[in-house]
């Protein structure tokens, strides 16, 4: 399946990597701060550039230097493999200063770590005076590391057009795919892509293996263990259903948020996978309850605007007043996403297994429907009757208009005199309403509101 290639942010601590960052994916992911080692968990952001998506990620410092020492071995090794898995670097240092033993450090890690055709781009930062480029260039060259050098100043935004251009370029010429490039994979194969998430040993790759045919199974059968944390990466099983293909990327189990060594790998080919999929299936084992994982894999997948399906596996250690009391405790759990279908199996016995199948292909429908515009409209005179929107600071904004701008996910925008003051309240009344009339099953909706003019 295709892949969106990810791009990483190294450098020793300080030198301006999470403020590049933020310049370059447009808000404040990542915390910017004068102290040394601010930043420690690998942060990935979707950048959709002119031309080709990637994922960029920020990254703890190397080469020491930081203020938390008790923290650095651990944040330098998750830099490190960060940087072994990489498809581009952007390697930061500080043009202020001069080239430090840490820089030298990271020069090291660069040469032993990185695969061997994965392209670096040095950029100096913090290069407020553009008189003093044609110092920097020369000096920065000695550390002979980098295909481009690239000054920017990620504060004013110098430089940052032209780092974004070569980092798309370099893309490009790897031959990772384009959207252009993956709308036509998607119209000639059309070939849904579904990814298993959930914790640790909820029994994904159980749920995989229970899918694939016995010749399959010898093959490519995953490896199962009780030990959480069994499965180590994204993987893609291919699975005919009713003689219609599917493939399945069983991924590995994400850990609360501090994740450390390969489990920070781990969990950003994950975020990967969901990126790419067009079904997210959130596993849950009903023995180890709800955690705030599961309801942070759930709210990734929303934010994605992947459909979304609860899977609660294993459900044959469970007796039928059992299953009931956990049913009602998911419903609670995940009432912000009320309309993600809830489907109990199990893969060791296989009851309803195949259930996740039909679900997801009407899940798939559901995220490329499209509404006419005088339906829609029609729909939305009636409730607005019903209805008066609310507003924010005592006046109600009057919504005129509606119409469907988008697909995967349905995306709506709402026109009315003044965006400012409709009131989350009213969208939300207007979802529910949306989805009782169109339904919409296992679909995130995505509101945009705009003024009259």
């Amino acid at each position: 399946m295709s892949k969106i290639p990810v791009v990483a942010i190294i450098g020793r601590p300080n030198t301006g990597k999470s403020t590049l960052f933020n310049r370059i994916v447009g808000k404040r992911h990542a915390i910017v701060s004068d102290t040394p080692g601010t930043t420690r968990d690998p942060i990935a952001v979707r950048v959709n550039g002119d031309q080709i998506n990637y994922l960029l990620m920020d990254t703890g410092g190397m080469g020491g230097g930081t203020e938390d020492e008790d923290f650095e071995d651990d944040v330098e090794s998750q830099s490190v493999i960060a940087l072994e898995h990489s498809d581009l670097i952007i390697f930061v240092v500080d043009a202020k200063e001069e080239i430090t033993s840490s820089d030298y450090e990271v020069v090291n890690f660069l040469r032993k770590k990185r695969k061997k055709h994965v392209p670096v781009i040095l950029a100096p930062s913090k290069c407020d005076n553009s008189e003093i480029i044609s110092e920097i260039i020369p000096k920065f060259s000695e550390l002979d590391v980098a295909d481009n050098i690239i000054p920017v100043s990620a504060t004013h935004g110098l430089g940052v057009d032209e780092l974004e251009g070569v980092i798309e370029e370099k893309l490009l010429d790897m031959h990772f795919e384009t959207p252009e490039d993956l709308d036509k994979t998607e119209a000639s194969e059309k070939i849904p892509r579904i990814a298993l998430v959930g914790r640790p040993n909820v029994g994904k790759s159980s749920i995989v293996n229970s899918l694939m045919s016995d010749p399959q199974r010898k093959i490519q059968g995953r490896i199962v263990s009780d030990v959480p944390g069994t499965t180590r990466d994204t993987a893609d099983t291919s699975i005919k259903y009713h003689e219609k293909e599917y493939l399945i990327l069983d991924t590995a189990g994400l850990r609360k948020k501090r994740e450390f060594g390969i489990e920070a790998f781990a969990a950003l080919r994950t975020l990967s996978a969901v990126e790419s999929a067009d079904v997210t299936l959130l596993v849950i084992d009903p023995t180890l309850g709800i955690g705030r994982q599961d309801k942070r894999i759930a709210s990734l997948a929303i934010e994605r605007g992947t459909g979304l399906i609860i899977l609660v596996n294993k459900i044959d250690l469970l007796e039928s007043e059992a299953k009931e009391y956990f049913r009602k405790m998911v419903q609670d759990a995940f009432a912000f996403c009320k309309w993600a279908p809830i489907v109990f199996m199990s893969a060791e016995t296989c009851e309803n297994l195949t259930k996740i199948f039909d679900i997801a292909e009407g899940v798939c429908e559901n995220r490329k429907k499209r509404i006419e515009t005088p339906i829609l409209n029609r729909w939305f005179r009636d409730i607005s009757a019903k209805h008066r929107p609310k507003g924010i600071g005592g006046k109600s904004a009057k919504a005129k208009y509606i119409t469907q701008v988008d697909v995967a996910p349905p995306s709506f925008a709402v026109f009315t005199n003044d965006a400012s003051r409709m009131h989350f309240s009213y969208l939300r009344f207007m979802e529910n309403q949306l989805r009782d009339e169109f339904g919409f099953e296992g679909t995130p909706i995505r509101w945009i509101k705009r003024s009259k003019d």
